[in-house]
């Protein structure tokens, strides 16, 4: 089953760019997700297993380097939406 998850991160900091930018550049340093940036979230495509495998590590890694942090996730089965970010 193919994922999408609608994520925008919220570093509770004043310099809260790099680590927005920090988050999205480890995510697209995997090739087995799709992911496209928009102005407010990122949106990220994969097999289900790995997405959330990814995600699970990489917003842990963020709470460790940033601290307080609040990510608001969307998910949606893929498979049901035709989504195609290539």
């Amino acid at each position: 089953m193919r994922l999408a998850v609608e994520i925008s991160l919220y570093p509770l900091q004043n310099d809260y760019i790099p680590a927005i930018k920090d988050f999205i550049d480890r995510l697209n340093a995997y090739a087995d997700l799709q992911v496209r940036t928009s102005e407010t979230s990122t949106l990220v495509v994969g097999d289900y297993e790995i997405v959330t495998h990814i995600l699970a590590q990489e917003m842990r890694q963020t709470h460790e380097e940033v601290g307080q942090a609040i990510f608001v996730c969307k998910y949606l089965n893929a498979d049901q939406a035709n989504i195609d970010l290539s």
